[in-house]
């Protein structure tokens, strides 16, 4: 069975850092777009980073110079590097992949169980 395992969640103050860090478990036939969303309680999931394939990442414009992401197609992970963190910053971290199983199989969405990241004023 393919899943998404995140870690590197936790508590910390503000300007801090910290790593999430998501690999892919199981047999998987390809990879493509791999990404991390939080979502703030009573608010939507929202888009925090994505890495494409070819290794083209984007940033939603609240955590442009503050994050870092980045992907190792070798393992089939993809990183997290958050700086400067705010207390807005806090939430569930999602990781997100677009996955092929298999050569026979159709592609689809992939998300993690999230992980909690909290930073304190």
């Amino acid at each position: 069975q393919v899943q998404l395992v995140e870690s590197g969640g936790g508590l910390v103050q503000a300007g801090g850092s910290l790593r999430l860090a998501c690999v892919v478990s199981g047999i998987i036939f390809d990879v493509n777009e791999m990404a991390w969303y939080r979502q703030a309680t009573g608010k939507q999931r929202e888009l925090v980073a994505r890495v494409s394939s070819g290794g083209f990442s984007q940033y939603s414009d609240s955590v442009k110079g503050r994050f870092t992401i980045s992907r190792n197609k070798a393992n089939n992970t993809v990183t997290l590097q958050m700086n400067s963190l705010k207390p807005e910053d806090t939430g569930v971290y999602y990781c997100f992949a677009d996955m092929r199983p298999s050569i026979t199989r159709a592609w689809r969405d992939y998300w993690g169980q999230g992980t909690q990241v909290t930073v304190s004023s």
